[in-house]
């Protein structure tokens, strides 16, 4: 890496460049590409991520300004002609395949963010709803006059970042999606789900395979009580049951006892039943795990309102989905960057600094130890080593 160098430079050199060269031709990306290759693309559509550029137009005019950067990245020539022909022709896989590459390396580095005292792994699986216009995106129908699609995910509660991530069109229904995700986990690894994924069939293939599941019950569950769990009532445990299914149709598919977990929350007024296979957790924490599940709501909003993907670069669901995965890209990157340099800040506000001085000349590790009132002190350092991969 040169000694003076970009904000933006130090970004592109966490990736993985030898697997993504892999992946271009696994996928034949680079074909007939003379003068925009696939690293050219991948650069240009990050650089519009983290300066939250809206459209082709935009792209191209904040690259022109900039040309003296253009050796540093990569880039030999910029046109919006290009940058639309690339995301509507090129596998969306590369960037997905990219992404996945990202988080192996990533996720051995990330600390435990989670509260919870035991050592079991914890997962949320949910969806989210990106809605489109159905006159724009015809191939994201909805309704009748609406375009959606979904990203379905597997969310890590301990590390704060998705293990999983799947699109599926607007109308699929979820556990449906759900069941045919190439989902493996550990042993004692707990999974929360909410009522939408509630198949007795499908739970109890989680409890052979020795994975536990929290979810909220059903209200129209028959069910019959077969016994109290041992143990003391914690705070806001109205009941904690043992509980078996009476009808022979869910008998069959859920053979084995289940608990039922009864809990007030008094700040909300509200009573919650939970489900759960799991016996040796006190009461208090299988409430406390389905609270959690709350965390992949806030990364679903955290998404939405601060990367790129309310408006799309292109129309195509190709474009489209380079384009989410691209985003996923750089949220991996932020999550990097923010834990490994115990960065103290809010995500949001690194995402700031990073806007604001992207292709500074300056190193990655001075920008922060700044902060915005003092952003403006940068000074190029001639000695960067942020060899994090």
């Amino acid at each position: 890496m040169p000694k003076t160098t970009t904000i933006f430079n130090h970004l592109l050199h966490l990736l993985p460049r030898n697997k993504f060269d892999c992946f271009v031709k696994r996928h034949n990306g680079d074909h007939y590409a003379k003068h925009f290759n696939c690293w050219q693309q991948l650069t240009t559509l990050l650089y519009a991520q983290v300066t939250e550029k809206n459209s082709l137009r935009e792209i191209e005019t904040g690259l022109r300004c900039q040309q003296s950067s253009w050796y540093h990245l990569g880039i030999e020539g910029i046109s919006k002609s290009n940058l639309s022909r690339a995301n509507r022709d090129r596998p969306f896989q590369i960037f997905e395949s990219l992404f996945y590459a990202l988080l192996g390396r990533c996720k051995s580095y990330l600390p435990d963010q989670c509260n919870f005292k035991f050592k079991n792994d914890l997962y949320t699986l949910d969806s989210t709803t990106i809605d489109l216009c159905l006159s724009l995106f015809p191939w994201a129908r909805f309704r009748k006059q609406k375009g959606a699609f979904k990203l379905h995910t597997l969310f890590n509660n301990r590390t704060q970042i998705p293990k999983m991530i799947v699109y599926s069109d607007g109308r699929d229904n979820d556990l449906a999606v759900a069941k045919k995700m190439p989902i493996e986990l550990s042993q004692d690894s707990i999974l929360v789900m909410d009522r939408a994924y509630i198949d007795y069939k499908w739970l109890y293939e989680w409890d052979q395979q020795k994975v536990f599941f929290v979810t909220r019950a059903k209200k129209n569950m028959n069910h019959v009580v077969t016994g109290q769990h041992m143990g003391p009532y914690e705070k806001g445990i109205l009941k904690d049951e043992t509980i078996e299914f009476i009808l022979e149709e869910a008998e069959g598919k859920y053979p084995k006892k289940l608990r039922k977990v009864t809990f007030y929350d008094d700040e909300h007024d509200k009573v919650y039943v939970f489900l759960t296979n799991n016996f040796k957790l006190s009461s208090a924490s299988i409430a406390a795990i389905y609270k959690a599940r709350w965390q992949i709501e806030i990364f679903f909003k955290w998404i939405k309102q601060h990367l790129e993907i309310k408006t799309f670069l292109g129309t195509s669901k190709n474009a489209v989905m380079t384009q989410i995965w691209v985003a996923m890209i750089y949220y991996l990157l932020l999550a990097y960057i923010k834990f490994q340099t115990k960065f103290k800040k809010s995500l949001l506000e690194l995402t700031r600094m990073i806007k604001e001085t992207l292709l500074h000349r300056i190193h990655l590790i001075d920008l922060l130890s700044l902060t915005t009132t003092t952003i403006h002190k940068t000074h190029t350092i001639h000695d960067p080593q942020l060899a994090f991969f």
